[in-house]
């Protein structure tokens, strides 16, 4: 059996596909005979250029699985810069699977490209597509082109989304809130509702429980990107002013708005935010063990009420108060799920603070075994693997791989 992944990010990169990804990549091996040959072609580490992995190895050869990792120029997070580097992978993608020969080719993509890719790629071989949908990119991008100069790709945009939608033999979604839309664009098509769930690093770890000491403000926590999608910049700086002498926020990522935040923040003069760079993910779990409250937000657009955030499943592993300014399906899950959580509306720096002041009333740690097992990952992945491998003849030609 001969199965090829394009995924943009893989490990060390740091980002919720990667580790969906090697989650997925880790279930295929074990549930497949042993002749599957896994062949996955990914970016060296670059979602953040803090983080760009230096030493990361181009070419990875592992019993069963062949890692090739496509060097990217240097970017940072702008459009332009994310589709000039993107356009490299895939020329580059293109190139290393011309003379490959697979049984089935997977594609897991938020942006849409790397699903388009993905289509063109199998269309080429002749073998079935199964793509993996992450985002509703033409949702997000009629939000935010929404008053650009560059609004007039849109209808481009939904075109390629119908085309590689309808290419594919299984698409699977991550979030229930994409099947109205999905089914509007590809009505034929056969879907699966595989979402994120919580790493098994969270599952095994127990993390601490801050003491409350007069001499210690409680830390209101959030890592990840700082982009428009969550709209740190909205809220931040107006929650933190009322919060003063009750609570310090501490932000650690990057992303396109993470300098209008920082801007923000020192315009109010306001020393109760730190903004400190992306760190990798052992160091990340410090900053969870040090935080009160566990913070997540999304920018109040129409497309963000589809979108289930893999951040809930990590937040809530923890046991942790989590402080969400969601709607939608994201809201409805965290309010049906997630005990030990407090809603707000999106863009409202005042709830925000309210938010706070509620949980900081309350107990600091919640029991959550329910939903630890009823979201693992690992038990996820496996149901997706055996969907994934389904679509792969018996019979199979022993492996092919694609030449450098």
């Amino acid at each position: 059996m001969r199965l090829l992944i394009l995924s943009f990010y893989y490990p060390p990169d740091l980002s919720a596909g990667s580790f969906r990804t090697s989650a997925l990549v880790e279930a295929l091996r074990a549930e497949a005979r042993e002749d599957l040959h896994i062949d996955l072609i990914t970016s060296m580490p670059n979602r953040y250029s803090a983080l760009a992995g230096a030493g990361t190895p181009a070419l990875e050869e592992h019993p069963g699985l062949t890692i090739r990792r496509i060097p990217l120029p240097s970017h940072k997070s702008g459009m332009v810069d994310q589709s000039r580097a993107f356009a490299v992978f895939a020329r580059r993608a293109l190139a290393l699977s011309r003379a490959g020969r697979w049984d089935l080719v997977y594609a897991t993509s938020s942006r849409l490209m790397t699903a388009a890719l993905g289509a063109r790629v199998a269309s080429r071989a002749g073998v079935p597509l199964y793509l993996d949908i992450r985002d509703l990119f033409t949702d997000t991008m009629t939000d935010l082109l929404a008053t650009s100069r560059t609004r007039h790709l849109i209808p481009a945009f939904r075109r390629l989304e119908r085309w590689t939608l309808r290419r594919a033999a299984r698409v699977n979604l991550v979030s229930p809130g994409f099947l109205d839309h999905a089914r509007a664009v590809a009505p034929d098509q056969e879907f699966r509702l595989f979402t994120n769930g919580i790493d098994t690093d969270f599952l095994t770890r127990s993390f601490a429980v801050p003491q409350a000491s007069p001499d210690r403000l409680p830390v209101v926590f959030y890592g990840g990107n700082m982009g428009e999608g969550q709209g740190l910049h909205h809220v931040i700086p107006g929650a933190a002013k009322m919060l003063r002498g009750e609570a310090r926020f501490r932000l650690v990522g990057d992303g396109g708005r993470r300098r209008q935040l920082e801007e923000a923040v020192a315009a109010a003069g306001l020393d109760n935010v730190e903004v400190l760079p992306p760190v990798p993910r052992d160091a990340l779990y410090d900053h969870y063990d040090a935080a009160d409250i566990l913070f997540l937000h999304l920018n109040d657009h129409p497309a963000f009420l589809k979108v289930l955030p893999s951040k809930i499943f990590e937040y809530a592993a923890t046991g942790k108060p989590v402080l969400a300014g969601v709607s939608g399906q994201a809201a409805e899950f965290v309010k049906g799920e997630v005990p030990g959580s407090v809603l707000f509306a999106p863009c409202d720096a005042e709830a925000l603070a309210a938010g706070v002041r509620s949980l900081l009333q309350g107990p600091r740690h919640f029991e959550r075994a329910a939903f630890r097992e009823r979201h693992s990952r690992s038990r996820i992945m496996a149901e997706m693997a055996r969907d994934v491998l389904s679509l792969i003849p018996s019979g199979s030609l022993p492996s092919s791989r694609p030449k450098d």
